[in-house]
C-alpha cells in the first residue's frame, strides 16, 4: 500500500489531493514533462521497477527511440511500442533540439552549473537522492574528481570517474579544476586508469552465470535473483570493455537465455577469444562477506585471476577474499585464460543490500575490465 503523503516525484513532494487526482486519471505526476530519448548501448534491459535487482521485461537495442515519462534518481521510465518499464538513464540521451544529443541526466536549468569538481571531505557519503533521508549508495574520498550534473536544495548530483551516479552534499564539493591527490588514487585503485591499450583488439568472452529457469542463488534478505545481478553486471562489463577497444562476445544477453555449461566454455574457441570471464554472486551457510576470484590452471588462469582480484581489492564497496583454485566446468574446459568472479554473498544481508545497487555493479564491472587490461599489458 502506498502512502500518498510520502510520495515524491523527482525529489519534490506533491500535494495529496493533486496526486490522488493524477493517479485516478492515470496521468503522470510530471504532466507535460515527457520527452523522447535514444538508447546508446547495444542491449538495454527494461526493468519492472527502478532498481538494479528488478526483473527484466525486455531489452532495447542501440538507436531505439523511447518516450521518457518519469525519472527517479538515475532511472528513467520509458515506453517503446508495447514495451514499457524502467531503464538506467545513463544509457539514454535526449533527442532533437541541437547539433548533438544531450545526456538524459542534464537539464537545461542545471547545464550552466555542470562541470568538474573535487571532493573536499575525508569521507563523503553518496546518496540516491538530494537529502540525508535517502539511501547511501556509495562513498567518496578527499581528492576524488566528479562531474556535477545538477543541483537541488544544497546537494549536487554527480557522476564519478567510474561512471557511478549519486547525490553529494554541496558543502563538501569544490567546483573547479583542482588536482587529484595521490592519496585519493591509492584509495580508489579499482577505478584508477588502466592501461587500456592492452585491451584494443582483444576478444573477450563475458559469461553471465545462470539464466532462464535457473535463478542461481536467491538472496536471503531481499530475495534478489543472482541471474539478474549476473546479467546486469556482465552488460556493464561488456560496455566498459568495448569502450576500451575490446571485442566482446556474451554467452547470454537476455534473462530468458540459459546456455549449457559446455556451450559457454566452448564459445571461447569458436570466436577465437583471448580471455574468458564468468560473472557470479556467491552464497555460504556462514556469515561471510566479500569477493572471491577463481582460477583453474596455475599458469595463465591464475595470472588473470590475480590481475582481476588486484582491481577488485582496490575499493569497490566490499572487501576481497583473494584468489582461489576452482574446479569449475567453464574454467576446466576452457581453451583460453579464464577466471570466475564471485562479487559478494547473497546470503549475507549487508552484501546483498550493497550488490543490488547499480553503483556497486558498475564499480565491480570497471574493476574487472581494468584487471583484464592489466593482464594484457603485463
Amino acid at each position: 500500500m502506498v502512502k500518498l503523503s510520502n510520495m515524491r516525484v523527482l525529489g519534490r513532494r506533491i500535494p495529496v489531493l493533486l496526486l490522488a487526482t493524477l493517479l485516478a486519471l492515470g496521468v503522470p505526476a510530471e504532466a507535460g514533462a515527457a520527452y523522447t530519448a535514444k538508447v546508446y548501448t547495444s542491449s538495454l534491459p527494461v526493468l519492472k521497477e527502478p532498481a538494479a535487482g528488478a526483473a527484466a521485461k525486455g531489452y532495447l537495442k542501440s538507436g531505439a527511440v523511447v518516450t521518457v515519462t518519469d525519472e527517479q534518481h538515475g532511472w528513467a521510465k520509458v515506453s517503446s511500442g508495447s514495451l514499457s518499464g524502467w531503464v538506467a538513464g545513463y544509457y539514454l540521451k535526449k533527442t532533437g533540439g541541437g547539433t548533438s544529443a544531450a545526456p538524459l541526466i542534464t537539464s537545461a536549468a542545471s547545464a550552466a552549473a555542470s562541470g568538474r569538481a573535487t571532493i573536499t571531505a575525508d569521507s563523503l557519503r553518496m546518496r540516491s537522492g538530494p537529502g540525508t533521508g535517502y539511501q547511501v549508495i556509495g562513498s567518496l574520498n578527499a581528492g576524488d574528481r566528479v562531474q556535477i550534473l545538477s543541483s537541488e536544495n544544497g546537494w549536487y548530483r554527480v557522476r564519478t570517474a567510474a561512471g557511478a551516479l549519486g547525490w553529494a552534499k554541496a558543502d563538501y564539493v569544490k567546483t573547479g579544476g583542482a588536482a587529484v591527490t595521490t592519496a585519493a588514487y591509492k584509495t580508489a585503485s579499482a577505478s584508477a586508469p588502466a592501461r587500456t591499450a592492452g585491451l584494443r583488439g582483444k576478444r573477450i568472452v563475458v559469461d553471465a552465470g545462470h539464466g532462464g529457469d535457473d535463478p542461481g542463488m536467491v538472496g536471503t534478505t531481499y530475495d534478489t535473483l543472482e541471474k539478474d545481478l549476473n546479467l546486469q553486471t556482465a552488460l556493464y562489463l561488456r560496455d566498459d570493455l568495448t569502450a576500451a577497444g575490446a571485442q566482446v562476445t556474451m554467452t547470454r544477453t537476455r534473462d530468458s537465455q540459459k546456455p549449457s555449461l559446455s556451450s559457454r566454455a566452448l564459445l571461447s574457441g569458436k570466436v577465437g577469444a583471448d580471455a574468458f570471464v564468468s560473472v557470479h554472486y556467491n552464497s555460504s551457510p556462514k556469515n561471510v562477506s566479500g569477493t572471491l576470484t577463481f582460477y583453474y590452471s596455475l599458469s595463465d588462469d591464475q595470472k588473470l585471476a590475480r590481475a582481476i582480484e588486484g582491481r577488485l581489492s582496490g575499493g569497490i564497496g566490499l572487501s576481497s577474499n583473494g584468489v582461489s583454485y576452482g574446479n569449475y566446468y567453464v574454467l576446466r574446459n576452457n581453451s583460453v585464460p579464464s577466471a570466475l568472479v564471485e562479487l559478494g554473498f547473497l546470503t549475507t544481508a549487508r552484501d546483498e543490500s550493497i550488490v543490488r545497487t547499480a553503483f556497486y555493479q558498475r564499480q565491480a564491472a570497471q574493476a574487472i575490465a581494468n584487471g583484464l587490461a592489466d593482464y594484457f599489458s603485463r
